[in-house]
């Protein structure tokens, strides 16, 4: 584990004081910023044996059980990868940590240390806990064992529910300033990281974003959404058909960016085609456009049920088709 340089005096806040340390940390922020690394660093760091003021040392007899993932003090929880979770049959890595999951922490919680010092739980994404099981992590959290600590890694805390996050002491890491994002991503070997306003200046993401499968796809459908006409939007739906949780957030932010535009202001996510969405925004019903993007935020919910995904994807299109088409007709 490595911490992002931009997480730095994040960590040092925390660390500072060994004593001070909580029994529960929630640690919260966008994704793609560093969040999981910095919470796996964290656990590394206080089961390591000679830990420093930059992290765990990498080469104590713990630090290379932690990194092969051995650790007899350390559990990690997330949504079964399995499909055992109920109602996630068929789905990878689940969408819930269930009760049983938590449940199963009892017996780790009542053991000593294998070292003689702490024993720590990362639990992520901790807004993935379901009720049952928020409600069972709850009554550890209101009585916590001794030299344990719970990390609580969350992308949208306020899933959770009140009576857990008011038990956590709460560390929010942010994105770092896009020139420093840049660097990173340059030392990464992405040297024109145009990825990165699509994400919102989430390093870890346009680094993922970058993939060059998924930048063909991308331009591809931004392509299309570009020109569009009821033919190709209708195949374009039928060919991304396996991809609609990608295509729903390419097309998310294509409507953010022509609303802007209509407000007048700048194009967000996609400004390397701003002479495109100018014209098309100049070509827009802003009413139209609007409902058509409140209708697809409310369709997000969609996306974790086995609909049919190209009749899914063709109504948004065809729907955004019809907001650019509005003003002509009206």
């Amino acid at each position: 584990m490595r911490l992002h340089p931009w997480n730095l005096a994040a960590w040092h806040d925390l660390t500072g004081d060994r004593t001070r340390l909580p029994h529960a940390l929630l640690l919260h922020g966008p994704r793609g910023i560093g969040k999981r690394a910095f919470a796996g660093t964290l656990a590394q760091w206080l089961l390591c044996e000679v830990p420093g003021g930059e992290g765990p040392c990498g080469r104590c007899r713990a630090c290379v059980w932690f990194e092969q993932g051995a650790h007899p003090d350390y559990r990690l929880v997330e949504p079964a990868a399995d499909g055992s979770n109920e109602g996630d049959a068929g789905k990878k890595g689940g969408k819930h940590i269930t009760i049983n999951e938590i449940r199963s922490l009892g017996d780790f919680f009542g053991l000593v240390s294998h070292q003689g010092g702490w024993r720590v739980v990362v639990i992520q994404p901790a807004e993935t806990l379901n009720a049952a099981a928020a409600n069972a992590l709850l009554k550890t959290l209101e009585e916590p064992p001794a030299d344990v600590m719970i990390v609580l890694v969350a992308h949208q805390p306020g899933r959770l529910p009140a009576t857990v996050r008011s038990r956590c002491r709460k560390l929010a890491l942010a994105r770092p300033a896009r020139a420093e994002a840049e660097a990173w991503l340059s030392g990464q070997g992405l040297t024109d990281p145009a990825t990165l306003a699509e994400v919102g200046g989430a390093p870890l993401l346009a680094l993922e974003y970058a993939e060059p499968e998924r930048l063909a796809r991308r331009d591809r459908f931004l392509g299309v959404l570009a020109r569009p006409g009821a033919d190709v939007l209708s195949r374009l739906a039928q060919d991304s058909q396996q991809r609609v949780d990608e295509c729903w957030g390419w097309l998310a932010r294509w409507l953010y960016d022509l609303l802007a535009l209509q407000a007048g202001t700048a194009a967000r996510y996609f400004p390397d085609l701003e002479p495109a969405l100018r014209e098309l925004a100049a070509r827009a019903r802003p009413a139209a456009l609007w409902q058509c993007q409140q209708e697809l935020m409310r369709a997000g919910r969609w996306l974790r049920h086995p609909l049919n995904g190209q009749l899914l994807l063709e109504s948004w299109l065809l729907r955004y088709l019809d907001a650019l088409e509005g003003r002509r007709d009206g």
